[in-house]
């Protein structure tokens, strides 16, 4: 009999205990599959403790998991130190941080990741489209009122019949967003209340206008069109809350207007940015970015820009490559703005390439200095082979890769065909050549073919050696063949100061755009 106590109170003591601070489950490799079989539904956050974007990301996280607790959902929040469960974070591919993810069911396989804002609205509204129906139906004017105000956007169908072709296709539309409530009624008060005479959509904001209204044929991509382009407001300030909305929508045409907020024009100058606006909804996304905070100034580099050169505009797109355009006024009018932009949606714009000066004494050292002005005439010499670190001033890679290049440069610096180079790519860039990330190497052999080779070897002495003495051969790739497409989430890491590794670096050895 002592001997089944015994056993019976080692068995209630090893089974694990969930805790929670802040209303978020704390989970552990020991406690991992209990809380799944306890909460079926969970969004985990992997964390580490010293990552800025985890701490910023925490009141907002503990924020909608007391929202979904309030509510009385079955749906929790939990995180896991990835730092100190490593292995947990292992299973779950965990490479940089914040990861989150979603386990659904109560299954631990092929959990999906999270891919909305990080406000608390974003976490609840994205996690009820997972686990409940994508269109909420309303029975009356207090539900709607309640769906309006407890939400930055809500969107509500009014349908008398649930069943029409219409009201299908508004559901459909619903399925597809995941960041926005979406509701329906066929209640006369609700029509009357919000002034709504006969079937229609209605977008509801707090902000801009405060409403939109649907006008047009009901089908689902008219309506995600509409969504788009009144989802988010004129103007909308970069900040790390609203960096996944300003990446991860559909438009991926983007103006910035770099400004102080201290400055004392600043709002007739928002203004004015804000009118221009007003034409290009669903087209061009309108950002402010303020020029006076620190962790906006990687992205001021980005663009080839310094804090006193600040007010400027710059336009970007996101689609096949990153594409950079400057107006030739720096006034910051509605009007100049406008025609700025027409001339981008016509496809008059040529791309703005950043490029330093000449250094006087760019040959003077071993390793030659190119800029976006003579790289042309040194890299594509016919008579040199040229090899060229595209480096950044702040990348920890491109540092430790420094004294092996200034090596390579010595051994070379007598030969009569072959130039060691290096080029700052924050301040330089070439139509010719994409730089994805740092360090990137890449060879110019001599002729007249205009070839470029990526160096893909070792990243040594002996490594580099031997791919120069094999005219590019050993170590190296056609350039394209493996590369990395840069696209919105890089620039999204940039501009966020980028999610921290799991280990402080990449693990292919680069630090991103």
């Amino acid at each position: 009999m002592l001997k089944f106590l015994l056993i019976c109170t080692l068995a209630v003591a090893s089974r694990a205990e969930i805790t929670e601070e802040e209303d978020v489950l704390v989970l552990k490799k020991s406690n991992f599959d209990e809380a799944l079989k306890a909460h079926p539904h969970i969004l985990v956050e992997f964390y580490a403790p010293w990552c800025g974007h985890c701490k910023a990301l925490a009141p907002e996280f503990a924020k909608a998991a007391g929202m979904l607790k309030a509510e009385g959902s079955a749906v929790r929040l939990g995180k896991v130190d990835a730092t100190e469960e490593t292995e947990l974070a292992q299973e779950y591919g965990v490479r940089g941080y914040p990861t989150i993810k979603f386990f659904k069911g109560g299954e631990k396989e092929s959990p999906k990741e999270y891919s909305a804002g990080r406000q608390a609205d974003d976490i609840v509204n994205w996690l009820k489209k997972r686990t409940g129906p994508a269109v909420t139906p309303l029975a009356g004017v207090t539900e709607a009122e309640s769906l309006i105000a407890d939400n930055e956007v809500a969107v509500i169908g009014f349908f008398k019949d649930a069943e029409s072709a219409g009201a299908k296709a508004y559901e459909k539309a619903a399925e597809a967003v995941d960041d926005i409530p979406f509701a329906i009624t066929s209640d006369d008060a609700v029509y009357s209340k919000f002034e709504v005479s006969k079937d229609s959509v209605v977008l509801f904001k707090k902000f801009d206008e405060g409403r939109n209204t649907f006008d047009g044929e009901l089908t689902k991509e008219a309506l995600l069109a509409f969504v788009k382009a009144n989802q988010l407001p004129l103007v909308i300030e970069f900040t790390e809350q609203t960096a996944p909305k300003i990446f991860g929508g559909d438009i991926k045409s983007h103006i910035l207007m770099f400004l102080p907020k201290a400055a004392s024009d600043f709002q007739d100058k928002m203004d004015q940015f804000k009118k221009a606006a007003e034409g290009f909804k669903g087209r061009i996304l309108f950002i402010f970015i303020d020029s006076d905070i620190d962790d906006n100034q990687r992205i001021l580099e980005f663009f080839g820009l310094k804090k006193e050169e600040c007010p400027a505009i710059r336009l970007i797109t996101l689609e096949d490559e990153m594409t950079k355009y400057k107006p030739e006024s720096d006034a910051i009018t509605a009007e100049s703005i406008t025609s700025f932009c027409t001339l981008f949606t016509e496809g008059k714009l040529k791309p703005h390439l950043m490029s330093q000066d000449i250094p006087k004494d760019w040959d003077k050292n071993p390793v030659k200095v190119l800029v976006g002005k003579n790289f042309e005439e040194v890299a594509f010499d016919s008579s040199k082979n040229v090899f060229v670190e595209f480096y950044a001033p702040w990348c920890g890679h491109c540092k430790q890769l420094t004294p092996i290049w200034e090596k390579l440069g010595e051994k070379y610096k007598d030969s009569a065909d072959t130039i060691v180079a290096k080029m700052d790519s924050t301040a330089n860039e070439i139509e010719t050549v994409k730089v994805h990330s740092f360090p990137t190497l890449k060879f110019f052999p001599a002729g007249d073919e205009r070839k470029v080779i990526d160096y893909n070897g070792e990243r040594t002495l002996e490594g580099f050696t031997k791919f120069l003495e094999s005219g590019g051969k050993e170590g190296g790739a056609p350039a394209g063949d493996d590369e990395e497409e840069l696209d919105a989430d890089d620039l999204d890491d940039v501009e966020e100061g980028q999610d921290e590794d799991s280990d402080g670096e990449d693990d292919d050895g680069h630090d991103e755009l």
